[in-house]
């Protein structure tokens, strides 16, 4: 994978998507239709909340993971749910600017409240069909990876002084 400052097509992308799903169906399905859309060399699936913040924060099995630039979690996560990963990610300085879309299998008002709440930047109802499934990641990587600007990825060596 490329350095940042290698990447003249795009300067948004972020170093890595990571993708927090703990149904290995929904996982493979989110895998293969990033294979079709060219965005394999920059996903990296956890199935665990735990696992999850060990990657952001590069410790553990994952002290030689690349930087995270957003994360899309599933807010159902068994253990260390959903909800604990966006609120330990947001209260932390060395992650709070690292963008975060929730997936949720439900679709219940509250529920979507209780998430913007926590400060997720989107919140996504899983979809049920592959079509579907597809229509939503073409649609992400539209916005989220060629229109929107994200922040740049702390490589853990710089400090961000306009904070």
């Amino acid at each position: 994978m490329s350095s940042r400052d290698d990447q003249d097509t795009n300067a948004s992308s972020p170093s890595s998507i990571l993708l927090v799903e703990d149904n290995p169906g929904d996982a493979r399905l989110v895998e293969e239709v990033s294979e079709d859309r060219g965005l394999a060399d920059v996903l990296a699936i956890v199935t665990t909340g735990s696992d999850a913040l060990d990657f952001v924060h590069q410790r553990g099995e994952y002290a030689d993971a690349p930087p995270t630039g957003l994360v899309i979690l599933d807010w159902h996560l068994p253990g260390v749910t959903g909800e604990t990963v966006l609120a330990e990610l947001n209260s932390d300085p060395a992650t709070d600017h690292i963008p975060v879309i929730v997936t949720t299998g439900t679709v219940s008002e509250r529920e979507v409240r209780t998430i913007y709440e926590q400060n997720a930047n989107a919140c996504l109802t899983k979809p049920t069909d592959p079509e579907e499934l597809e229509e939503i990641i073409r649609a992400f990587e539209a916005f989220w990876l060629s229109a929107a600007r994200l922040p740049p990825v702390n490589t853990g060596t710089e400090r961000y002084s306009d904070r």
